[in-house]
């Protein structure tokens, strides 16, 4: 069984979000595959600044609102033409339920820790349902399950502490019981085991992936981003950059704090403690 996460970029756009089913097919081909996918980019800091625009009773944040709603149903009428009417209603329904939300924190003048982690949960949900549903509209063997009835965490709201013991007990059971060859799961959000909304922190989608991968003890760990690998410097800003061919879980620490992106270390301690390796891929050249 292969463990693959998709950050928001690799699942930005219809293009490519459509790379990425097709990396997952390819995948599926040879072994069982999961995939944990992010919000669509841009997406969550778009939901914190309706909070905030909310919280402080400026309108606009409706109009960030529409902006959100509108991107994921053009997102499903791009990757699923015909017979999407199951899936935009539910994407509709969810998105009521944000504005709702969205209402309430203008109404009380007010955005809780527990309020934050409920807003911000709405991207991975959104994301991974869509991508779930385009795959099997390509005929494709997916399902999604949702990452809050797996990871089990305490009551602490932003950046929850993971109860090891019942996450591991619940990744292991499902995945032993289930014959799909693709599942889609939501990074990022996770429930106390009072059944409370909580998130995992920056990184989430990393610490998810790392997560599940530990728990089920694959043989490797691939994080798919816009960058072939780790670099010497950020290729994006110093053009002879060069790959680091490999790189050991300290010195990726190290560039990490010095602003490194590509991999946030502390989330993917639970593969560390096991020695699985991480493999950094590039969605949009495979």
């Amino acid at each position: 069984m292969k463990v693959l996460k998709f950050g928001g970029t690799s699942v930005g756009s219809e293009k490519n979000i459509k790379q990425v089913i097709s990396i997952l097919n390819d995948y599926s081909e040879k072994d069982n595959v999961i995939a944990v996918v992010s919000a669509v980019g841009g997406i969550t800091n778009k939901l914190l600044k309706a909070g905030e625009l909310a919280k402080i009773q400026n309108l606009e944040y409706v109009s960030v609102y529409e902006e959100i709603h509108g991107t994921h149903i053009e997102l499903i009428k791009a990757l699923i033409p015909n017979n999407n009417d199951e899936i935009v209603n539910n994407t509709i329904s969810n998105l009521q339920s944000l504005k709702q939300l969205l209402d309430g924190i203008y109404l009380i003048h007010e955005i809780s820790p527990s309020t934050t982690d409920k807003l911000s949960s709405y991207g991975e949900l959104l994301s991974s349902q869509i991508i779930a549903e385009a795959m099997r509209y390509q005929k494709l063997d997916a399902q999604v399950k949702n990452s809050q009835e797996l990871i089990v965490t305490d009551d602490t709201h932003t950046k929850a502490e993971v109860n090891y013991a019942l996450t591991n007990e619940n990744i292991i059971t499902f995945f032993k019981n289930t014959s799909h060859k693709i599942t889609i799961l939501p990074g990022f959000i996770s429930k106390s085991e009072n059944g409370a909304i909580t998130t995992l922190g920056r990184g989430g989608s990393d610490f998810t992936a790392a997560i599940v991968a530990a728990a089920l003890k694959v043989s490797d760990l691939e994080i798919w981003t816009d960058v072939s690998g780790m670099f010497s410097a950020n290729p994006k800003v110093v053009k002879n950059a060069h790959p680091i061919e490999s790189i050991s879980y300290f010195e990726a620490m190290e560039l990490s704090h010095f602003g490194a992106k590509v991999l946030y270390p502390p989330t993917v301690q639970p593969v560390l403690d096991l020695e699985i390796p991480i493999h950094i891929k590039n969605t949009l050249n495979p």
